[in-house]
C-alpha cells in the first residue's frame, strides 16, 4: 500500500518476561537482558551448556531478539513453548514472545501459526488474540483480522490499541466510515495515543481533509518524538506536502 503509512511495530522486549524458571541464575540472566544483551547471550550459553534448561534458553532467545536476530530467536522461542513443562499461561506468553519475534524477521505467516498454537492451549489469551489480528492483516487477510479484533474489543472494551488496528483493517475493505468510529473510539479512550492519530491523519487524508491530516501527524510529533509512529508520520507530512492525496 502506497502513500500514508501506519505503524504496528512492537518492543523487542515486554515489560513483563513469563518466567519459566527460578531461581539467581535465571534472575541474573533476565537482569542482563536489559542492560547486555551480549552479556545476558553468553551467560545463558553456558548456563544451558550447564544443565539451565528451560530458564537457560529463554534467556538465550530474548538475548538474540534484543541483538537483531529476531529469526532465531523466534524459532528456539516457539519450540520451547510447545515443548515446555510450564503452566498454559507461560506457554501462552512464550508463543506470543515468538509471534513478536516472527513480526520482527518480516514472516507474518510464521507470526499467525505462533499465535494460533498459543490460542489452542490459552484461547481466551486476548494478548494473543491481538497478536494474530495484527499478523493476520499484516498478511492481507483484514476480515479474519476483524474477528480476533472483535473478540479482543469485547473481552476488553478499553483496549484502546484494538480499536486502532480495527480501524486500520477497515480502512484497508474501504469501510471508511466504520473506521473513521473505530478509531475516534481509541482516541476517546487514550487522546495522546500516538498510532490512533496517526491512523486518524491516514483516514483524514482519504476524505480529502489534508488541513486535518497535517494537524494529527504533527500531534504524533509532539506526542511520540523518538517512535516509529513519528518516523511515519514525518513521512506522511512529506507526502501531504509534496502532491494530491495518495493511498
Amino acid at each position: 500500500m502506497g502513500g500514508a503509512r501506519a505503524a504496528d511495530e512492537a518492543l523487542p522486549l515486554p515489560p513483563d518476561i513469563p518466567r519459566l524458571a527460578e531461581g539467581p541464575q535465571y534472575e541474573e540472566c533476565l537482569d542482563l537482558l536489559r542492560t547486555d544483551p551480549d552479556g545476558a547471550l553468553s551467560f545463558a550459553e553456558s548456563w544451558e551448556g550447564a544443565g539451565g534448561g528451560e530458564g537457560a534458553k529463554q534467556c538465550g532467545a530474548l538475548a538474540m531478539l534484543a541483538l537483531g536476530e529476531p529469526e532465531k530467536a523466534a524459532e528456539r522461542l516457539e519450540a520451547l513453548a510447545r515443548n515446555s513443562a510450564a503452566s498454559a499461561t507461560a506457554r501462552a506468553a512464550v508463543f506470543a514472545q515468538a509471534v513478536q519475534g516472527w513480526m520482527l524477521a518480516n514472516q507474518a505467516g510464521r507470526a499467525f501459526a505462533a499465535a494460533t498454537m498459543g490460542l489452542t492451549i490459552a484461547p481466551d489469551d486476548t494478548g494473543l488474540m491481538l497478536d494474530r489480528a495484527v499478523a493476520l492483516g499484516t498478511l492481507g487477510r483484514y476480515r479474519e483480522s476483524l474477528e480476533d479484533l472483535a473478540r479482543v474489543t469485547a473481552a476488553e472494551p478499553d483496549r484502546a490499541e484494538a480499536f486502532v488496528f480495527q480501524a486500520a483493517a477497515l480502512r484497508h475493505l474501504d469501510r471508511l466510515p466504520e473506521a473513521a468510529k473505530a478509531v475516534d473510539h481509541a482516541l476517546a479512550l487514550a487522546p495522546r495515543n500516538a498510532e490512533a492519530l496517526l491512523e486518524r491523519g491516514i483516514l483524514r487524508q482519504l476524505r480529502g481533509d489534508a488541513k486535518g491530516a497535517r494537524a494529527d501527524w504533527q500531534q504524533v510529533l509532539a506526542v511520540a518524538p523518538d517512535s516509529a509512529a513519528a518516523d511515519l508520520a514525518q513521512q506522511n507530512l512529506a507526502l501531504n506536502e509534496a502532491g494530491p492525496k495518495r493511498r
